[in-house]
């Protein structure tokens, strides 16, 4: 690993926390991924290779501790003492980021948004019984599908379809999805312009949208955003 050769405080801290992907496996080890797979696929991009790598250098600075699983298939993952209080540092740097930057299109992974989605959804509020939902997402270089499959309590994202039956089908654009689990866009406005259309029951059509928790950074107001709002 590179070091900046300083005794400061920053150099040191920033010798881990500004690895590429570190900041994001923190977060989701925070989320509540335990397993090597969850981590995985709440990082689109990151590979199995850098991950284990990534794993392996945060437990040797005892910021992530590991116990096999009872099968003794795999390793279940947690933030030490020291990995929750730098989580605090993630969360700052997302308030930063949720007021002084603005969502770019390259910044638009609908998948992404999903999954935050699911790691912080309302459960109090999802219905008792089984429920899929298929989503296309449009405004992307090639149109993108995912289904959600909901039962007792729990949520998994499917890449393929999960072989039953559909309850509700959602076509949304990417960039509406985003923004909505951001917090940047209301429900209202974003069905009103058809940017979010739903087709199925209406009683589970109106009660999707209560099930978004949204991002932990919803309530940060854009500077970004307002600054670039037309005067007058």
């Amino acid at each position: 690993m590179r070091t900046y050769g300083q005794y400061c405080p920053i150099a040191r801290g920033a010798e881990i926390f500004a690895e590429r992907w570190t900041p994001l496996i923190i977060r989701n080890l925070h989320l509540g991924c335990g397993c090597f797979s969850e981590i995985l696929e709440g990082a689109p991009g990151l590979s199995r290779t850098l991950l284990s790598e990534r794993l392996r250098q945060l437990e040797r600075r005892g910021i992530v501790e590991s116990a096999s699983k009872p099968d003794g298939r795999g390793h279940h993952y947690r933030l030490t003492p020291a990995g929750r209080e730098l989580f605090a540092v993630c969360q700052s740097l997302g308030e930063w980021g949720a007021r002084w930057l603005e969502i770019a299109p390259e910044n638009l992974d609908p998948f992404v948004a999903l999954w935050s989605m699911c790691r912080a959804l309302r459960r109090e509020l999802l219905p008792a019984r089984r429920i899929v939902i298929r989503f296309d997402f449009t405004g992307r270089p090639r149109p993108e599908r995912y289904w959600l499959l909901i039962e007792l309590g729990d949520a998994e994202i499917c890449k393929t379809c999960p072989g039953r039956d559909e309850d509700l089908y959602i076509t949304a654009e990417a960039e509406a999805f985003v923004k909505w689990h951001a917090g940047q866009l209301s429900w209202t406005q974003a069905t009103r312009e058809g940017r979010i259309r739903l087709h199925g029951p209406v009683s589970l059509a109106r009660s999707f949208p209560t099930w978004n928790a949204r991002s932990m950074f919803a309530r940060i107001a854009s500077v970004a955003r307002a600054d670039a709002s037309p005067a007058g």
